[in-house]
């Protein structure tokens, strides 16, 4: 079930602009993020209930993608991840292809195994994990 509502574009205007620049080609410009693949991840906020829009790294199986919260180490993360903990049901764009996922949020043993495949695809994700106290949020996104 597609995330409908009034959209809210990012107060930072570079995230803004990519979003609109990668919808509006579907993916053929603004797809990279930080030099890497990057992705759509459609929210629901958590309290304004309007429906959010961030680029992330794209990390995939082929099927499932992670979310993670890194915000580049920054002491807290950042407020996708609230809305994914409050409705655990996200869209995601991968270039002109855009569909539903379930979300979960990962611990233990998958959350290892998915965060080594995310460093092979961003090594910087170790350093922000070393770079802040807070335990970084990984989120598996699996197709509805």
């Amino acid at each position: 079930m597609p995330i409908e509502g009034e959209y809210e574009p990012s107060p930072w205007e570079p995230i803004a602009e990519q979003v609109a620049l990668y919808e509006s080609t579907d993916g053929r410009e603004g797809a990279v993020l930080e030099g890497a693949p990057c992705i759509i991840l459609v929210t629901r906020g958590a309290k304004s209930n309007k429906v959010r829009k961030t680029p992330l790294i794209r990390v995939t199986d082929g099927t499932n993608y992670l979310a993670i919260g890194s915000m580049g180490g920054a002491p807290n993360n950042p407020s996708w991840v609230h809305n994914l903990r409050a409705h655990p049901h996200a869209e995601l764009r991968d270039l002109a292809e855009v569909r539903d996922y379930s979300v979960r949020e990962l611990q233990g043993e998958e959350k290892e195994r998915w965060w080594a495949r995310a460093n092979e695809v961003w090594p910087s994700y170790d350093e922000y994990q070393s770079n802040t106290e807070r335990v970084i949020p990984v989120f598996l996104l699996e197709p509805v």
